[in-house]
């Protein structure tokens, strides 16, 4: 919300809504949230993105339409100075073809550009789109919010009271698959290591943090974060990623290292996720615990219907996960993943860019 002057000496004046703005200016509103400590900053609508998506694009094309047109709204509201290097954000998308049928579409917005799929943030959309009135008639004591992301349908399964929603939220992932496992990569500075590469909505690199030297639970992060970081280059640069539907979704979103602990377990299992240009995810991140899940199914450690429990190196936080049905994607033996967390509101805000401001856009600092 804007403040209020209340006139007391500030040249204000009583009633004059700061801060103020050039009439030419623009003014975002958002909706600030995190589930398991990762933010997410929800832009409840972006006029152009809707015009394009009633012109009948898809989402994909969607997301590349914005990126090419209103990319100074991600660079505004995740950059410094409103936002920092961890933030994470979600334009929300309503009618047109983008939806296809759902309660709304989605775009993923992070420090480097655009995802295809954030698992924290459909569990915050969930709650989002309950309290917002996105879904015409929630039902107690659950709802389910269907929303379109960019690698496929989601389905979000969120608590109702009949007043508002509450915790936790799950979701039902697209096919996740593994791509590859036990693939041998040259690292420069570490040398030769193994990976798996699943696919959870976006692709990721799995390895032991110990082949690196480092522990995931007591390693400095800056180690962490520059060990991980030379994994997803390498991987980028000795092996080529499919994808069964589209090449837009054939990239490496990043590298998660792990505790190793990937059999069946009702201990935690730790790891830390390092994606796009060395962001840090604070929470167990939703699309790598969907993809670290088809990977363990794949296997053979874990079956169908065994909860598993992720707990993010970073904060601690919890997600839950676990294979509830068994598919095909392409050629990929795949899964559907049931991923759970909690998600919390911090807030809304109403943030201003003057035209005469020289970082107006934001500026990235790491």
């Amino acid at each position: 919300m804007a403040a209020q002057g209340d006139g007391g000496g500030d040249g204000a004046g009583p009633g004059r809504a700061l801060p103020p703005h050039s009439p030419s200016g623009v003014v975002l509103q958002t909706v600030e949230m995190h589930t398991g400590g990762e933010p997410l900053r929800i832009i409840p609508r972006l006029e152009a993105a809707e015009r394009a998506a009633a012109a009948g694009l898809s989402l994909l094309s969607l997301r590349r339409e914005v990126a090419a047109g209103q990319d100074h709204v991600r660079r505004a509201l995740m950059h410094e100075p409103r936002g920092h290097a961890g933030m994470y954000g979600a334009v929300v998308v309503r009618g047109g073809a983008a939806a296809e049928g759902a309660h709304m579409a989605v775009l993923f917005l992070h420090c480097a550009g655009y995802s295809a799929m954030c698992g924290h943030a459909v569990m915050a959309l969930g709650r989002f789109a309950l309290d917002y009135g996105l879904v015409p008639a929630p039902t107690r004591p659950e709802t389910a919010v269907r929303l379109r992301c960019p690698c496929g349908p989601v389905t979000a399964f969120v608590p109702w009271d009949g007043r508002r929603s509450g915790n936790p939220v799950r979701f039902h992932s697209v096919p996740a698959f593994a791509a590859a496992t036990d693939l041998a990569i040259d690292v420069p500075g570490h040398g030769k290591v193994v990976v798996d590469i699943g696919y959870g909505g976006t692709f990721y690199a799995f390895l032991n943090a110990e082949q690196l030297g480092l522990d995931v639970c007591s390693s400095k992060t800056r180690d962490l974060v520059s060990a991980a970081s030379a994994v997803t280059e390498a991987v980028k640069k000795q092996f080529k990623l499919h994808h069964p539907e589209s090449e837009d979704l054939a990239f490496l979103y990043g590298t998660i290292l792990t505790d190793g602990k990937d059999a069946f377990s009702e201990e935690p299992t730790t790891n830390i996720c390092v994606f796009a240009d060395e962001q840090v995810d604070r929470s167990p991140t939703g699309s790598g615990v969907t993809a670290r899940i088809a990977l363990q199914y794949h296997k053979g450690l874990i079956q169908l219907d065994q909860t598993r429990t992720f707990r993010s190196s970073t904060t601690g936080s919890l997600f839950t996960g676990k294979a509830v049905k068994a598919t095909k994607f392409g050629n990929y033996n795949a899964v559907i993943v049931e991923v759970s967390g909690e998600a919390f509101y911090t807030g809304t805000a109403t943030f201003t860019v003057e035209e005469e401001d020289p970082l107006k856009h934001g500026f990235f600092f790491k």
